[in-house]
């Protein structure tokens, strides 16, 4: 694989969807066109996206570009890192034997439940009255 090749993969959270794009550079982390530091304000959203690349041990060696729309910050955030995990397995399919006991190549599966007709949400009833 040449060296300025880049990867691209979609990574899914509840109702977040992330595109990433990750090539080979210095470790900067572009998100919705703002550094990853001011796009997730705290310390373990952060850790949330350096987390694949920990696991490899490539930290700073991979510039990221990440388009996220969709769900909150947190789901957003994992949607992120599994679209980067995904994309790290691109690069060398020995990263995925890493990559894959940490849980980040899964998808999430659970999602809001829908609110049912007749009732105020998902699962609550209106208050019974018995006379």
């Amino acid at each position: 694989m040449p060296a300025t090749a880049t990867k691209s993969s979609t990574g899914r959270r509840k109702t977040a969807v992330a595109r990433v794009w990750v090539s080979e550079g210095s470790g900067e982390m572009i998100v919705n066109d703002l550094s990853f530091e001011d796009y997730l304000p705290t310390i373990e959203l952060q850790n949330t996206i350096i987390a694949p690349f920990q696991a490899v041990n490539m930290v700073n060696k991979f510039d990221v570009k990440a388009i996220v729309r969709g769900g909150g910050k947190n789901a957003q955030a994992v949607a992120i890192r599994h679209a980067i995990s995904r994309a790290l397995t691109q690069v060398d399919p020995e990263n995925r034997k890493l990559i894959k006991p940490e849980g980040f190549l899964t998808r999430d599966p659970r999602m809001k439940e829908r609110k049912k007709a007749g009732q105020p949400g998902a699962r609550k009833r209106f208050q019974f009255s018995k006379r």
